[in-house]
């Protein structure tokens, strides 16, 4: 038996899709659902139970599991909450860190490249001590999370006990099916998916930085099914710890990423160039790309989706459909 926490979620969801395609029902799924349409997410999974948060650490007592996958967060870049968000996303993840290291339970939890800031100081998935602390983060999510990946690293270097596995994935810029619930936090080709089907133009931000062209501006943009493949591989490799970037490795621009949904569509793109407002123009993000040598060196070998193929599925296989879910 596993659990995955957030596993209600975009990235959750998917990875118990995966592990359902393969044959796997002995998940438990530790989520909010609320009373929106997030259950769509697990509408065709099968599920040994659910767990709410609140029931966690009282239903994890005394059990044996094969892993715990915790992907379930507050990822809002925009949150201000910082009680709400500490609470959440590190002492939460302090608990159950504590947990798998009590029961010698493998751990695999979700970072962010969130924690790397602005990207002054690179995007290398360094997890000495050293190089963590050159971080920035520019929001509270990110801090949040770069929080927990100290402490982990912390209680290594001092030699205290840990999972038998431990691992970080730091996610760059993911999209895929089952991301319709996070409003403003989906991807850009989830949110302006309709307006490219209805033939109107997509609005990208004006560049404001020299040498940087409107629409130039860049992420790693992975598509999910790669995502999820990592995960899974860590889960059949439970000799790899470590921080891992999980991006592919090339950066593209949000110029490319729309000129690919207007082609999944069969449709000439039309794009046009609006300001970007001042309250975000101090902390925008104009390039990531994740440094993947880490994964690499550790044995990870699987190629990654072309941008253009990751929406040429998303958009074929679930927008452009009757049922967007995987």
């Amino acid at each position: 038996m596993l659990l995955v926490t957030g596993g209600a979620g975009f990235i959750g969801s998917n990875v118990v899709a995966a592990l359902n395609e393969a044959g796997r029902a002995d998940i438990v799924v530790n989520d909010v659902f609320g009373s929106d349409s997030k259950w769509r997410n697990l509408g065709k999974r099968q599920l040994a139970d659910v767990v709410s948060p609140g029931d966690l650490f009282r239903w994890l007592d005394g059990r044996k599991l094969d892993v715990v996958v915790h992907l379930g967060a507050i990822s809002d870049t925009t949150a201000s909450d910082a009680d709400l968000v500490i609470d959440t996303n590190f002492r939460l993840s302090l608990r159950l860190l504590n947990w798998c290291t009590s029961a010698r339970v493998p751990f695999i939890y979700a970072s962010s490249a969130a924690t790397y800031g602005d990207g002054a100081a690179g995007f290398s998935d360094d997890w000495s001590a050293a190089a963590l602390k050159r971080l920035k983060p520019m929001n509270l999510y990110g801090w949040s999370k770069q929080l927990f990946d100290l402490a982990v690293v912390e209680r290594l270097a001092k030699k205290e006990k840990l999972p038998p596995q431990w691992a970080s994935l730091k996610f760059f810029n993911v999209f895929g099916p089952n991301e319709y619930h996070k409003g403003e936090m989906m991807s850009l080709v989830a949110k302006r998916f309709e307006d490219a089907r209805s033939g109107r133009s997509v609005k990208l931000f004006k560049s404001y930085r020299a040498g940087v062209g409107d629409g130039e501006q860049s992420r790693d943009f992975i598509y999910i099914d790669d995502a999820v493949a990592v995960v899974r591989w860590l889960m059949e490799t439970p000799s790899v710890s470590g921080i891992f970037n999980v991006g592919t490795g090339k950066a593209r621009s949000f110029r490319d990423l729309i000129a690919a949904l207007f082609q999944a569509l069969g449709l000439e793109p039309k794009i046009e160039y609006s300001d970007m407002p001042e309250s975000i123009r101090g902390q925008y993000q104009y390039f990531t790309e994740a440094d993947i040598g880490n994964l690499r060196r550790a044995g990870y070998n699987t190629g990654f989706t072309s941008l253009e193929e990751g929406v040429r599925r998303y958009v074929t296989l679930f927008l452009n459909t009757a049922d967007r879910y995987r």
